[in-house]
């Protein structure tokens, strides 16, 4: 269901352009002030709309009074008169966009109000036991045709805005109209995602027979591509809305492979090894979320014979936000496991805690076996969890695959599927994997710095990434299971240091000109994955220390928003993106 944010639409700018009629005449701009009486009020009740509860009465009024007086707005510059203004000199191109943009808010409200209205199920509805989403399944079937609906007429009111004219001599006018392709466009994407959920859940969740799902919760303290290393995994089981997790266990429970359990291709073999099919550690270094799962899945069935339906994957900082929206859980044992603590107790706290791997492992199987009962206890009221689910899958933090090709395809074209994306355009990723073993990555400092230059003569771009890392390791002892370097066990290191394979992908039909280190040129690999150049270099980080890494490029011109792909660690990084404006064809 589209969040509240949907409803935000853009009419701030308009209601004060009604007064340039004025020069039409004076029935003219008592039809101008009624227009923007009417378009003023709709922005009201919006902004209540907004600020409320959305399964409040009061948001029901609020979205009633929007509806109301925007099909007034309409009617009023949907006549004769106001038609005849759009052919007079001077006012006609603004009395025109002024009529596209009436027209669109009213079909936009009328679109929130349907949705409103079959969303009301879901809102209210209760499970039978907990886990149980039968009703709520059932509810999602019932809304699917109306967000597709609502996709198609957005869509058709974002074009009629499209048509009207762009410069009309008035300044807030042409602003306005701006911002309502801008929020159109956005609301058409929410909504086609929600139709995607709308077609998606009810089979992924057992609508129509069992679904079996590998459950893999990800250590963000030792770095992978998709996120962090697989630290302790299970079985969700879905089955006509009945859901439950079973089979909890740590990492060290899944044996590797003699065999690979999947082919991903001779780029992939090349740049990841063996490992990488054969073994769950390694399981996940690339950033492509479809490889991880086949992997995971294959080895599952090599150990057990049993064919899974997809996989998914959650992270501790991801555990926080679910345990922000339903509350504290009890450890056996007493202890208290928040959404404020729950991140250091897994990624930090455990490691001083357990000296005893096994124990420690089995404490975090604790931990993770006491959300996911919580949570599957909690699905009696699921608009309770929307907004942590919506933080988790725009963070990359929940990731889901299905075997099934039709339901992998709408997965793949979310932020779910957490797709590496092959198509052409501005694109810097930053992915770094942990090559020592350590879990010093719950400590890591990130930034990107992504600036682009303009259009060349030739269609190309030069650009630079800037990556700054700092490991901020504390000087205090730490425990060995954290520092100890697996890469180079035989040789002293300082405590606290830690060696990361750094990787770049930069757009598709980029080329590397130079990549400097600190300020000197240095030699580095020049790979290639889904399209993507790859360029990266393994690093030595001294605790405390930061480096720097500019990568230059010439790259295709695109003048479509670049993409900065943020790889979810503990830390959240710092992005940067700057653009010249100047495109090709320009003077």
């Amino acid at each position: 269901m589209p969040s509240r944010r949907n409803r935000r639409l853009v009419v701030v700018g308009l209601p004060s352009l009604a007064l340039g009629l004025v020069l039409a005449g004076g029935w003219a701009a008592h039809l101008g002030m009624s227009v923007r009486d009417h378009l003023e009020a709709t922005r009201a009740a919006l902004l209540r709309l907004r600020a409320g509860d959305v399964r409040s009465a009061s948001a029901a009024r609020a979205l009633a009074d929007a509806r109301t007086h925007a099909a007034e707005a309409r009617r009023l510059t949907g006549g004769l008169y106001w038609g005849l203004l759009t052919h007079l000199p001077v006012v006609g191109d603004g009395a025109a966009t002024a009529r596209g943009l009436a027209a669109s808010v009213a079909d936009v409200t009328d679109v929130l109000t349907r949705v409103e209205r079959a969303a009301a199920p879901l809102l209210s509805t209760n499970a039978q036991s907990p886990g149980d989403l039968r009703r709520a399944l059932a509810a999602l079937d019932a809304m699917a045709p109306v967000l597709r609906d609502g996709v198609v007429r957005v869509e058709a009111a974002r074009s009629r805005v499209a048509r009207t004219p762009a410069a009309t001599g008035l300044a807030a006018l042409d602003g306005a109209r701006d911002i309502v392709l801008r929020e159109t466009g956005w609301l058409r994407g929410m909504l086609s995602q929600g139709a995607d959920a709308a077609a998606l859940l009810p089979p992924m969740l057992g609508g129509g027979g069992p679904r079996r799902y590998f459950l893999a919760f990800e250590t963000n303290a030792e770095a992978r591509g998709t996120g962090g290393l697989v630290g302790a995994f299970g079985i969700l089981k879905a089955d006509g809305g009945r859901v439950s997790v079973t089979r909890l266990s740590a990492n060290t429970g899944m044996a590797a492979s003699a065999k690979p359990v999947a082919d991903h291709g001779r780029g992939f073999a090349s740049r990841y090894g063996r490992g990488a099919t054969t073994t769950l550690s390694v399981s996940n270094l690339s950033p492509h979320f479809p490889y991880a799962a086949v992997t995971w899945t294959g080895l599952w069935r090599r150990q057990t014979g049993q064919k899974l339906d997809g996989a998914i994957a959650t992270d501790p900082v991801a555990l926080s936000y679910i345990l922000g929206a339903i509350g504290p859980v009890k450890l056996p044992g007493g202890e208290t496991v928040t959404a404020g603590n729950v991140v250091d107790l897994t990624e930090r706290a455990a490691y001083a805690r357990y000296p005893d791997p096994a124990e420690r492992k089995k404490y975090l199987i604790r931990i993770a076996g006491a959300v996911s009962e919580a949570l599957t206890g909690s699905l009696d009221r699921p608009t309770r969890l929307l907004p942590a689910l919506e933080r988790m899958v725009s963070e990359h933090r929940l990731r889901v695959w299905s075997r099934a090709e039709d339901e992998q395809r709408r997965l793949a074209a979310t932020p779910l599927g957490g797709v590496l994306p092959e198509r052409r355009g501005p694109y810097a990723g930053l992915v770094v994997n942990n090559s020592a073993g350590t879990k010093l990555d719950y400590y890591l400092d990130r930034s990107l710095t992504y600036e682009l230059g303009p259009c060349r003569p030739d269609g190309q771009r030069t650009s630079r990434v800037r990556i700054r890392l700092t490991n901020d390791a504390p000087r205090g002892p730490l425990p060995t299971y954290v520092t100890d370097r697996l890469d180079d066990p035989g040789h002293p290191h300082a405590a606290g240091s830690n060696l990361l394979w750094v990787s770049l992908y930069a757009a598709v039909g980029a080329k590397a000109t130079a990549v400097r280190l600190d300020g000197r040129p240095i030699s580095y690999y020049a790979e290639a994955e889904r399209s993507h150049p790859v360029y990266s270099k393994v690093l030595e980080f001294a605790p405390g220390q930061s480096r720097t890494l500019d990568v230059d490029l010439l790259e295709p011109y695109s003048a479509a928003a670049p993409v900065v792909p943020v790889q979810p660690l503990v830390r959240p990084q710092k992005t940067l993106v700057t653009a010249d404006g100047t495109g090709c064809g320009s003077s």
